[in-house]
């Protein structure tokens, strides 16, 4: 189901409540902030969260949440792409900070991550549309007309203490890509990368402190 959001101004560049997808938690603490390059976020760090404290991090695959399908304006090979991508540049980024490990044990983090939404909103009016990614751009998206929209990502994370499963940081982001001309024309994983990009450099150089 398409969600039509009323909101007075410019397109957020942050996730809205109404855009949390339920993979996560608890969402209630998450806080705005800036990432290390200075884009809007919600992040939530426990305040016993000690960096060094982790010897090493358990990445688990990047998945869809809700379950992509693929229509007419998203292929299953952008989908494909596109998660593929975020798995592989964000997999690298985290083994910068802390060494991968295939076992969860003392000392270790497990990370979980998830794209949620792919949006496409208006520009320059009063509304925009969010897709959840359990349905992609659907049809009766058409009836935002011809207006040229702005692609975005919804990503999810989640770093959990695997010795105690408490929480230790959750992060919800927002990447806003390419124009996409309007509401018919079909989104590419081309029109997405350098937001994947951005939120992957933020991941190595990220202070993580309560």
């Amino acid at each position: 189901m398409v969600s039509t959001l009323f909101l007075a101004g410019c397109t957020s560049k942050v996730a809205d409540t109404r855009q949390f997808s339920g993979f996560l938690p608890d969402y209630s603490q998450l806080q705005p902030t800036r990432s290390a390059s200075g884009q809007e976020t919600l992040r939530w760090v426990s305040p016993d969260f000690k960096e060094s404290d982790y010897r090493g991090v358990v990445f688990t695959p990047v998945i869809y949440y809700p379950a992509a399908a693929p229509n007419a304006r998203v292929s299953q090979a952008t989908l494909d792409q596109i998660r593929s991508y975020t798995d592989q540049q964000l997999r690298a980024a985290v083994a910068k900070r802390k060494p991968l490990v295939q076992q969860a044990g003392p000392a270790t983090l497990i990370m979980k991550t998830a794209i949620t939404a792919v949006t496409a909103e208006n520009q320059g009016v009063q509304f925009y549309e969010v897709i959840p990614i359990g349905a992609v751009i659907a049809g009766t998206m058409a009836a935002a007309g011809h207006r040229t929209q702005q692609s975005a990502l919804f990503l999810e994370v989640q770093l959990i203490d695997a010795q105690s499963g408490k929480t230790m940081v959750e992060v919800v982001r927002k990447g806003v890509g390419k124009n996409i001309p309007n509401s018919n024309a079909p989104i590419n994983f081309e029109d997405l990368k350098q937001p994947i990009n951005s939120m992957v450099n933020d991941t190595v150089n990220i202070k993580l402190t309560p």
